[in-house]
């Protein structure tokens, strides 16, 4: 599992660590230790070692190639996601999926690059102090990063039927819609995206970012997981943990990185809990594993007429945008029969029949900015994987109404006979769009629906007051020195679409900001 991809350079060796090469304790020395291989740690390590800075990259989870991919959706889960894809919150419950992985949730997710919209980044600066994070100001980091990852529309080569049904059914109500752009290179609409891209087309940080970083010089550990943050006073020196077992987290020898700064990626959830067990870093303000936010997901199966062939196409190649505004953004989905199929009514011989339909389905899906919905992330007692308590706002609840019955309306206008909203108290089918009035009218509440957040921010969010949040607008901690997060707990709010552009674009301007402190 020790090959990561085509851009390092064939003439020197890489210092690229897995599980079987650790024989004792490990001690390392750099200028920058990045903890988190996904969308912004592996931009961070990779450009500052294009700086020329020694970097060493740590990854808890190991490095897949597509021999190690498991097609079934429940065995790949169970093999690259955090919890054997099984996280979920309390309160209201949702599942949560987050990667254990080199390439972090790029290996896993659809690819979708989508910039943040320019009045979501004012209201960010607006509300929560920022001076430098308008869209103007991050364009060129989006630029950037776009140009390395290879950010395009879908063609519709590629979209397969379920997804320009999507476009017919947005053209026949004059809603607007467009092919998602997506950092693909040669997509072939195997639609395996969250399996693993097998032909290697998506081009995921651990075929982009991670093996330019290694031919760059960088050391990457594999299979190591951050324990606690080193300080020195005010100023944080580095990192310790253990080197882990993958699939099982077994612990093994010990790990020391030195460093004289210290880049925290390691996601949302497991950034809080270091922090938390380094000592409360951070906290002065007292928002660190606070203001946990999601896009909660709903999604409807349509069935057509015709054979849809669903298993041929981008496995999220179209969206619309049209009502950001109203708190929603429409996309086309796909996963795994077996990942959907949770989500399909009945039992038995009656749930084999749906199975069946399968053919004539497609299932599209709104995410959600429900920017008054809360939680937290704690630490267990014991344990990597935090507690997550969140709760769905009472006033957030019409938000995912009005999606659902948008989604219903495009399947109909598409020329769709049913829709299968998978809301508890409504009929397990509908077939006009009078039934589907129930969707946005009907008298059921957050637990009737099953709700899906993969999308998750703010927990260390940024603000430029140091009372009131944990990093500034270059991701540095307030409270420290040679501190910076960069990660999707930066987010002072919820983009409002899909966020690793985002995220790469500000962990771009995060290695500037460390690059000039020299």
């Amino acid at each position: 599992m020790s090959d990561v991809g085509s851009h390092g350079s064939a003439d020197r060796k890489v210092d690229l660590r897995v599980f079987a090469d650790y024989a004792g304790d490990v001690r390392e020395e750099a200028d920058v230790v990045v903890v988190g291989s996904g969308p912004g740690g592996a931009v961070v390590a990779y450009e500052l070692a294009a700086r020329g800075l020694r970097v060493v990259l740590v990854e808890e989870g190991p490095p897949f190639t597509p021999a190690d991919y498991e097609t079934d959706g429940g065995r790949s889960m169970a093999r690259t996601m955090r919890e054997g894809g099984l996280r979920a919150t309390s309160g209201t419950v949702m599942p949560t999926m987050q990667a254990i992985a080199l390439g972090g949730g790029s290996l896993v997710n659809s690819a979708i690059c989508n910039r943040a919209p320019g009045f979501v980044l004012d209201e960010w600066c607006d509300e929560y102090e920022l001076e430098h994070t308008t869209a103007a100001d991050l364009a060129p980091h989006y630029e950037a990063v776009g140009k390395r990852i290879g950010v395009a529309p879908t063609p519709d080569a590629v979209q397969g039927r379920r997804n320009l049904l999507f476009r017919e059914g947005c053209d026949e109500l004059g809603i607007a819609s467009e092919p998602i752009s997506r950092n693909v290179r040669g997509c072939q609409g195997s639609g395996e995206c969250f399996t693993g891209c097998r032909p290697r087309a998506k081009q995921s940080t651990d075929l982009t970012y991670v093996p330019d970083a290694l031919a760059l010089g960088a050391t990457v550990l594999t299979s190591a997981r951050v324990g606690t943050v080193m300080m020195d006073g005010r100023r944080a020196v580095g990192v310790r943990g253990r080197i882990v077992a993958p699939f099982t987290g077994a612990p093994g020898v010990s790990f020391e990185v030195r460093a004289r700064h210290v880049v925290l990626a390691a996601g949302c959830m497991q950034t809080p809990v270091l922090l938390a067990r380094s000592g409360d870093l951070a906290n002065r303000s007292g928002q660190a594993g606070r203001n946990l936010q999601f896009h909660p997901g709903v999604a409807v199966m349509g069935l057509f007429p015709d054979a849809v062939d669903p298993r041929f196409g981008a496995t999220q190649g179209y969206q619309s945008r049209h009502f950001l505004r109203d708190g929603f953004k429409l996309e086309t989905l796909w996963a795994p029969p077996a990942v959907l199929a949770v989500r399909m009514p009945g039992s038995g011989e009656a749930f084999a029949r749906r199975l069946l339909d399968l053919r004539y389905a497609a299932v599209w899906d709104a995410i959600n900015s429900c920017n008054r919905s809360l939680g937290t992330v704690t630490a267990r007692p014991r344990g990597a994987d935090p507690v997550l308590r969140w709760r769905l706002h009472p006033a957030d609840l019409p938000i995912l109404k009005h999606a659902l019955y948008r989604l219903a309306e495009i399947f109909f206008a598409a020329g769709a006979t049913t829709v299968l909203p998978g809301v508890n108290g409504l009929p397990e089918e509908m077939h006009s769009l009078d039934e589907a009035r129930a969707l946005r009218d009907g008298d059921y509440g957050a637990n009737d629906l099953v709700l899906g957040g993969n999308h998750a921010f703010c927990t260390t969010r940024m603000h430029g007051n140091p009372e009131r949040g944990v990093v500034d607008e270059t991701g540095r901690c307030h409270d420290h020195d040679g501190l910076h997060i960069a990660d999707t707990g930066v987010f002072p709010r919820c983009p409002s679409v899909n966020p690793m552009w985002t995220v790469m674009a500000l962990a771009h301007r995060t290695a500037q900001a460390i690059a000039d402190q020299g």
